[in-house]
This record gives C-alpha cells, structure tokens and sequence, in this order.
C-alpha cells in the first residue's frame, strides 16, 4: 500500500492530460467504440460490502479497453504520417487494438509481440492484418526494437500507454461509468503501464472530487508501487504472472507523472486471487474476463481496497479485459478449483 504525498496533492502541477483532452477523446470516439455496459450483483455487493458497479471492457471492441487509446492516437495522426503505417509494442491487447486501428484507418501496422504471447492474441493480431515481429521478453527490449523499427520504415510509434492521445482515450472508461451511475467514494483499476489510470484518474478527480482511485497490480508485478513508494520510477525484473497484460518492468514517465499525483494509492493481488476472482466472474456473473481484468475484481473481493479506500460505500471497477482463449480459461478455471 502507498500512502498519498500530502505534497503531491497541495502543489497540483500541471500534468500531461486533463480532463478536457479526455472529453475530447469520447467525442472522437463516439460511434468508434462500444459504450461498455455496466453490471451489478447483489451477491457482489454483499461479499464486498459496498455496492459495486463493473465496468465491463471485456465487452469493447478486440476485447479490452486498449481500443480506445490505440483509436483516439491513430485517428489524430496527419493524413501523410497515418498513411506511412503505424508500429507498436504490446503483450496482446494492445497489439490488436492497433491493428483494428490501422485496419479501420486504411494503413498498415506493424506489432512487436514477445514470443510467449498467448496465442490467442498473436492470432487476431494477424487476423486484423498486421504484420508481427516478435522478441524474447526477457532478454531484449521492445521498446528498443518498436523506436527502431519505426525509424528504419519512417512509420509512426504508437506505444500501448506513453502518449498523451492513448492516456486520453482510455480516460474515456471513467468518463462513461461517471456519466451513467453518478457518484463513487472509490474507482478500482488495473495497472500495468499506468496509461488506464492515468486516463481514469484524470477525468475522475475533475468529474468526482474526493472520489479515491485504487490501483492495482499483481504481487509480482509491483512497479508503481514500488515507484510510488519511493517517489521516483523504480524498475523491476520482468514479472512472471499470469496477468500477461500487467507485467510491466517499470512505469511511463508520462503515465507516472500523472499516477504519483492522482492515484490515492495501489494494493497487490496474487496469482491465487486473481483467479479466484476469474471464476467468481463466470460463476455468478456469467463474464468472462482475463486475468489482468480480473485482478481489480481481486482487489474487491478480497476487501484490500480497505487499504487505500477505508469506509467507501460505492465502488466502480474496470474488468479491463476478457482476451483468454477456451482452452487456457479452462486451465486457469481448472487451477482456481
């Protein structure tokens, strides 16, 4: 857990991304992307003890709220940039959030993969017609190798949560649950590079003041935590969870500059938890999400928002996405049992 920077708050710097560039995104975006529903469970509410309302990206388009930002940063490309092609890095989600992108905008893209992505993922990258480069994730860099190829095809990068134009898109989660269930205490989402909770802190704290964003990682992924803790970014070795999509080694310099001063603070979940939390999903919920969606799930159910978020009546939670195959949901369903 992080205790907020009394400082941090007072001095209000003036960040990256407010909440007009995310306003702007949702009007970009309107008729683009699915209006996600929103879902409730008394069954929820009552092992929580709040009321809860999920936010269910599982339900956007390529599966996961990465859509949002890969679209709002491509379509603000000039015409002859956007026309040269596009290039990315990403675990899976957003990888084919790009290549839906491009595919939309009439160019091409080309996606640094690591080479145990799940085969789902690399399956409807290709599927969206892009190109796939891959890489051993721990053992070479893939923002090196994205900069690189960007340089030598004279394409634009688009990185999964350093960008302003992606942060401001994905805000646009935290804009629609505001707008439809009204007030919340606390806001729980997942974090891997921060560009999610960049977006939804920064459109929350104007729409809802006094309302707490929670972040959360997995226990072996902690580096906003750590970074947080130690008010600086803080890298870690290359995580091994199975939330694929929240393994990041160290935070954007955007996106943490922007979650040091917003975020209330981030708890950790385990493997165990997060699969706990899968399946209590499909159970009783009938959804079917990942385990990097699954793991603000995690955080409710285990009542560790209390840590960050004490005394929070109405809670909101982004389920990030739900990008798992049949066969590996059986397993990990299977592991949870």
């Amino acid at each position: 857990m992080r205790t907020p920077d009394p400082a941090a708050r007072t001095a209000k710097p003036a960040l990256a991304v407010a909440a007009e560039d995310v306003r702007d995104a949702a009007e970009r975006l309107a008729g683009v992307v699915h209006r996600t529903p929103v879902v409730r469970s008394h069954t929820l509410d009552r092992l929580a003890r709040r009321a809860v309302f999920l936010k269910c990206e599982n339900f956007q388009r390529v599966g996961a709220f990465k859509f949002r930002g890969a679209y709002h940063a491509a379509s603000r490309l000039r015409v002859d940039v956007l026309a040269a092609g596009i290039v990315t890095y990403s675990s899976g989600n957003h990888a084919q959030a790009v290549a839906l992108a491009a595919h939309e905008l009439g160019t091409r893209a080309v996606v640094v993969m690591p080479e145990d992505a799940p085969r789902s993922k690399v399956d409807a990258v290709a599927g969206y017609g892009a190109e796939i480069v891959t890489y051993d994730r721990y053992k070479e860099d893939r923002v090196t190798i994205g900069a690189d190829l960007a340089s030598a095809r004279g394409m634009a990068l688009i990185p999964p949560y350093e960008h302003p134009h992606v942060i401001a898109g994905q805000g646009t989660v935290a804009l629609e649950l505001l707008e439809e269930v009204g007030r919340l205490d606390a806001l729980v989402v997942p974090v891997g590079g921060g560009g999610l909770a960049a977006g939804c802190a920064t459109i929350a704290s104007a729409m809802c003041p006094g309302l707490r964003v929670v972040g959360v990682e997995p226990e072996a992924g902690d580096d906003t935590r750590r970074s947080l803790d130690a008010g600086r970014r803080v890298r870690i070795p290359v995580p091994r969870t199975i939330a694929d999509g929240l393994a990041a080694e160290v935070p954007g310099e955007l996106t943490f500059s922007i979650n040091r001063c917003l975020l209330a603070g981030i708890v950790l979940v385990s493997d165990a938890e997060i699969l706990d939390a899968m399946r209590f999903a499909f159970d009783r919920l009938k959804l079917v999400i990942e385990p990097s969606g699954a793991a603000s799930l995690a955080a409710v159910l285990t009542r560790r928002v209390d840590e960050v978020a004490p005394g929070s009546e109405r809670v909101g939670v982004v389920l990030s996405g739900g990008n798992v195959d049949a066969r590996r949901f059986a397993e990990l369903s299977a592991a949870a049992s």
